[in-house]
Formats: C-alpha cells, structure tokens, sequence
C-alpha cells in the first residue's frame, strides 16, 4: 500500500481523504481505520485494487483509470435504517455521473443498487457495518466502484459499461469530488429527514417499475412485475391480480426493452 501521488481533489470539510497507489481492497482499509477510532468521513481513495471485492464476495476488476473509494460514516441508528443507506449511495452516484454525460443518455438505478447507462452497470456499491453493544451501529463503511476509463465484460450478470464509453470526458479526481458533494448533501438530508425523501428520488430515476421482472431468491425464482418500493425500500413485487409480495433481498433481472 503505498500513498498515491494525486491531483487536486475538491471535497467540502466533512470528509478527510486518504489517497493511495495501490490497496487490496479499499473497503479492508477502511474497515481497519474504523475499528481503530477513524471518525466519520474519511475517504479511502485508490487508484487501483488488487484484491476488490462487489457483492456476494465476488471479485471486481480494479484496473487503473476507474474510481474506487470507500467512506466511514457512523450514523446513530438501527441496522435496518443503515441497510438503507444503499438507495442514498445509489444516488449520490447517479448524480455525480449525470454530470458528465449529455442529459440524454439514460442514467438509471436497479434495484436495490445498481446504476445504469443504457442499462448497463457502470458502477457498484458495497455496505459493510458494524454494530454496537448496545444493537445500534458503530459504522458504515460505503464501498464504491465506478467505471470511468475501463470495465467488465459482465458485472452480476449485467453487460457493463463504462463513462468514456457513454461519451464522458473527465478525470478520476474530478468524479471523486462530485461524488463527495453529492453524497454528503443525501447523507445530511437523511439524517434530518429521514428515508422517505431518498425514497421518493430513487423512484424518480428507477428503471423496470410497471414491467415484467424475475427475482431470483435463494430457494426460488419469482416472476411479476415492478410495482414500486415500500417504505422501508423493500421491492413490491406483482405476482397477481390480488397478490403482492415484498423482496428484501434477491438478485432482479430486468425484460429486455424492444429497440
């Protein structure tokens, strides 16, 4: 792990940044300066990975070019208002991204995480947490990964993509500082006024709601349509007529749209 030779990196007083060449995984480093007393709002930054870890343990390609960082919040709160805090990130990202795009390449979020150009993934976000003794948390670290110069040929079972492929033209650190604003700006909102605002947002920019989806569970596989999220975030799924179901964790594959 060594300190990385960065370019200017504008971020508001809250954050603290720790920039590196090379890490395993950012989200180790993180974890690391949190259970060693790091306050909240330190950013972990590097310019590589080499051990990158997305959802389910699954490795994610961290090649140089692309934008890997991990935040320690600590917010005091249950653990199930934590597991939220993915719809914030999910945001936060999309509108550091939309940015750099032209306003009229589609920019969407999947549920429960997933953002989306043209319905590819461009990025991927990774909570991990930990709890007091008390059953609330002592911290959340935010994982994120996003596709700036290079990407995958799948991710999670989705095509992927990348920024400069969507006609996007910027540098790594100029991302990381829209990220930072836009993120913190949610993370404020949430704290003052709660999920049902970043509830709402996510549902603005969502794709799939009003369509054929499958989720796949971890002993079966449903197939219904998206009708929307619940207020704690949980996916509606219509099976039926009169018959609803609430996903809290499941893997969602999207109908493919005709041209």
């Amino acid at each position: 792990m060594t300190p990385a030779a960065s370019g200017i990196v504008d971020l508001p007083p809250f954050f603290r940044l720790f920039a590196f060449e090379s890490v395993g995984s950012s989200n180790v480093e993180a974890r690391k300066m949190a259970d060693a007393g790091m306050g909240e709002g330190a950013l972990i930054w590097a310019r590589r990975q080499e051990q990158g870890v997305g959802r389910r343990g699954r490795s994610w390609s961290s090649p140089e070019g692309n934008l890997y960082c991990s935040l320690i919040l600590r917010p005091d709160c249950e653990p199930a208002e934590a597991a939220r805090l993915s719809f914030l990130v999910a945001l936060a990202i999309r509108k550091a991204i939309a940015g750099f795009l032209a306003p009229d390449i589609p920019l969407e979020l999947k549920w429960p995480n997933d953002i989306l150009i043209n319905r590819r993934k461009c990025a991927g976000i990774l909570l991990e947490s930990k709890m007091r003794s008390d059953g609330r948390m002592d911290y959340v670290i935010i994982g994120t990964g996003i596709n700036i110069a290079s990407y995958p040929e799948k991710t999670d079972g989705l095509a992927a993509t990348s920024l400069f492929e969507a006609g996007a033209n910027l540098r790594v650190e100029e991302l990381l500082s829209a990220y930072a604003h836009a993120i913190l700006e949610l993370y404020m909102q949430w704290r003052q006024h709660g999920f049902d605002a970043v509830r709402q947002e996510w549902l603005a920019h969502a794709t799939g709601i009003g369509e054929p989806i499958t989720v796949r569970l971890a002993s079966e596989t449903l197939h219904g349509t998206f009708a929307g999220l619940d207020r704690t975030g949980a996916l509606i799924l219509e099976l039926g007529p009169q018959e609803k179901r609430l996903i809290t964790a499941g893997e969602v594959f999207l109908s493919p749209r005709a041209d």
